[in-house]
């Protein structure tokens, strides 16, 4: 897979970019186990539900899909709920300013070989693209100063706007090619979920390249992934 001889590569960003994953992991267990604490749940959640329940999600669906799991129903509310609010949308804003509380104290740096690839990509002049479940994705971006490098950002924020399914569904991806003017079969999509793996392979892209940051390479490659590698440093020429 020469990666020059396309028209575009679709990377997402928390664990393939930046390992904001490991900042998100932290900011998700903390708040549930705090809310399954103040209901009396002994049923802890762990590493192993983020990946299972929320990773690569949208964030509402994050938070309904585990609390399903847990046989705990809440009503969705409204994206403005205050994060003090007993709702779907309440607890995913509690999880989100947890998140950005760390993010500014402690900022964020991409790996080592995703920028090399980064670099090496826009060297050879290949469109690049994030793909993002996250709203906090131009910030993510900012903060790792990697902003220049994705004229194309569809994130959690565009596909409220725009009213785009979110992964596994392939229509973020398929969303950021048509902004390059480019068909799913010139493109190339970068994922380390398993449900963005299958957003992927949905969309009838080129390859689907999964980096498994701990999900699993059996997990992607039966998701739909081509290949998968440990590091994006692997795919540097």
């Amino acid at each position: 897979m020469e990666m020059r001889e396309y028209g575009a590569v679709l990377f997402d960003l928390d664990g393939v970019l930046t390992p904001t994953a490991e900042v998100h992991m932290q900011a998700w267990s903390d708040m549930f186990n705090a809310f399954l604490a103040s209901r009396g749940v002994e049923a802890d959640y762990t590493d192993e539900d983020y990946f299972r329940y929320v990773d690569g999600k949208p964030r509402y669906d994050g938070v309904r899909d585990f609390l399903a799991s847990r046989g705990i129903e809440l009503p969705l509310g409204t994206p403005e709920d205050a994060p003090e609010l007993e709702t779907v949308c309440g607890l995913g804003n509690r999880k989100n300013d947890a998140f950005n509380a760390v993010l500014e104290r402690d900022g964020i740096a991409p790996y080592p070989g995703s920028l090399a690839l980064v670099e090496q990509l826009a060297a050879d002049a290949v469109p690049m693209a994030v793909v993002s479940s996250s709203k906090n994705a131009p910030a993510v971006l900012e903060a790792a100063d990697l902003t220049d490098f994705f004229p194309v950002i569809v994130d959690g924020n565009v596909a409220h706007a725009e009213n785009i399914a979110g992964k596994p569904a392939p229509d973020t991806y398929l969303r950021a090619a048509q902004l390059f003017g480019v068909d799913p079969d010139d493109a190339i999509v970068v994922e380390d979920a398993v449900s963005g793996v299958a957003a992927g392979a949905a969309g009838g892209f080129a390859h689907v390249v999964g980096v498994d940051r701990g999900v699993g390479r059996q997990e992607l490659l039966d998701a739909g992934a081509d290949i998968v590698v440990a590091d994006l440093g692997e795919l540097v020429r």
